[in-house]
């Protein structure tokens, strides 16, 4: 078994740019009044050739890389706070917007990007606390804190704000009279499967590799998947699928579309025995959900489980069975299961999909 790939979060992204030795300014959205584009918190990794992941485009992103790019040519640069009101740089949105702008030296920020990601990787909340006027950083978890923002007494007290933060569902907040941005960091990460490199596969992960998702894209035949694939999109080749389902995290969502109707069998029925994820999808049309139920039936599944089966999928309403078509109604029906909406199949000509 060989995977690649990883996550595509800011810290992903900022982690890949250190150890490439690699300059880069992270610049967040520290606060909002009024309209804007995107909410206080969100982040985006300037590097000189790069940009990854958005305020919001427009004017208000572009001039933003910008003046992350001028940092990177100055030396003396340190995090700062700029403010723009959006109606003056010629946006529609009425509101306001205050960015934070962090150059990211690769040593001094090892110990906090290293304590982020592992709490992160443990699904433990954490708080991060920057210092907007020199980028010190403190985070922050419900038992413990590493780092400092330069003296106890600080420390004490941004603590103690972080704590009360993780109490409740609050947003980032920007403590201007302290000059400190809090940021909240809940694990909620959205795990997809993938079985299947085909064609519908393919055009899956292209629309998913755009979604604050992580997939993990199976197959046994190597020379099917592309040499490049978007950041959030880990690949395994592997002859035996099944342990990936067994590795799977609670609540993943599962596609399945493998060139084999028999191993599409054997991938839903383990996926069905354990019982704990957030969807299944399979690829077909009613006949072969009838074949599927009719063989999990004989096999002593209860129907009310056997029914947690989706196929076959994507939003009803969307027709076609052009992988792009498919790829979008399935995507638009895991958002719309991840938002709490019961996961229905869509009528279909009786006639099998070919993956």
């Amino acid at each position: 078994m060989s995977a690649q790939g990883s996550s595509s979060t800011w810290l992903d992204r900022l982690n890949r740019l250190c150890e490439q030795g690699a300059p880069s300014v992270v610049v967040t959205i520290a606060e909002t009044h009024g309209s804007a584009p995107r909410e206080a918190g969100a982040k985006m990794v300037v590097s000189r050739d790069a940009c990854a992941g958005t305020i919001g485009g427009g004017r208000l992103e572009y001039q933003a890389t910008w003046i992350a790019r001028a940092m990177l040519d100055d030396p003396a640069a340190h995090a700062r706070l700029e403010y723009f009101a959006l109606p003056s740089l010629g946006q529609c949105c009425g509101g306001t917007a205050r960015l934070l702008f962090e150059p990211i030296a690769t040593e001094p920020s090892a110990s906090w990007r290293a304590v982020l990601a592992e709490l992160q990787a443990a699904g433990r909340p954490a708080v991060m606390v920057t210092a907007t006027d020199e980028g010190a950083k403190l985070v922050v978890s419900a038992d413990a804190h590493h780092g400092s923002l330069g003296t106890s007494a600080a420390d004490a007290s941004a603590v103690a704000h972080a704590r009360a933060m993780l109490e409740g569902p609050a947003g980032a907040r920007l403590l201007e009279a302290e000059g400190w941005l809090l940021e909240p960091f809940r694990s909620q990460t959205w795990d997809i499967l993938l079985f299947g490199a085909g064609h519908v596969g393919k055009a899956l992960v292209h629309v998913l590799g755009a979604l604050p998702c992580r997939i993990t894209w199976v197959d046994g035949r190597a020379e099917l998947f592309p040499d490049m694939v978007p950041d959030n999109v880990g690949i395994v080749h592997s002859e035996w699928p099944l342990d990936a389902v067994d590795d799977a995290p609670r609540d993943a969502s599962f596609l399945v579309m493998t060139h084999s109707h028999a191993l599409d069998l054997r991938i839903c029925e383990r996926i069905l025995k354990r019982g704990d994820f957030g969807y299944l999808g399979l690829v077909g049309s009613d006949t072969k959900r009838a074949r599927f139920v009719k063989r999990f039936a004989a096999h002593g599944m209860p129907p009310e489980v056997i029914e947690r089966m989706v196929c076959p999928i994507g939003i009803e309403g969307v027709e076609g069975k052009h992988p792009g078509v498919i790829a979008v109604a399935v995507a638009a029906q895991l958002l719309l299961v991840r938002a709490g909406a019961p996961a229905v199949g869509r009528p279909q000509p009786d006639a099998a999909i070919a993956p």
